[in-house]
């Protein structure tokens, strides 16, 4: 095949370290399009980008151009740099050391959309952890308890 054509849409999860509420409405809707523009620097096309206090996702179209881990390298070490000049609050700011990246099916896109606009809402009963542990049982990810949460 003379052409190699890639349509992978993924669900990117990260939170702040230790999962401080750092991301409050003072900085949320800039960070979130600045998140959303380094994703579109690296032809990686933002479908949405949300989250609550303490965590952030991504509906991305990935690019063939770079791998995954590569994107996350960036998007964190340059978001992390930039939000600390926003204000002596955000100072110590820090994001957690990994993440997860779940695919959709394309099918499902509006569905999962939806999910990270309610992110607000879903989260007055619902803590991060059980969110994010939800996710990887719903994907079946085998994982260690110890370096999930530490």
């Amino acid at each position: 095949m003379p052409q190699s054509l890639v349509y992978n849409y993924t669900h990117i999860v990260f939170s702040t370290k230790d999962r401080y509420p750092f991301i409050d409405k003072q900085i949320s809707t800039e960070l979130f399009n600045y998140l959303g523009g380094t994703c579109r620097e690296l032809n990686c096309n933002p479908i949405i980008v949300g989250g609550h206090n303490d965590h952030v996702h991504l509906i991305v179209l990935l690019s063939q151009k770079i791998a995954l881990m590569k994107l996350m390298e960036i998007i964190k070490s340059h978001s992390s740099k930039w939000i600390k000049t926003k204000g002596k609050k955000y100072e110590t700011f820090f994001w957690q050391k990994g993440y997860g990246a779940f695919s959709i099916n394309p099918t499902q896109i509006d569905v999962v959309c939806e999910y990270v606009k309610e992110q607000s809402k879903h989260h007055q009963n619902k803590s991060f952890k059980d969110e994010y542990s939800a996710f990887l049982k719903k994907y079946n990810v085998k994982y260690d308890e110890r370096y999930v949460w530490d």
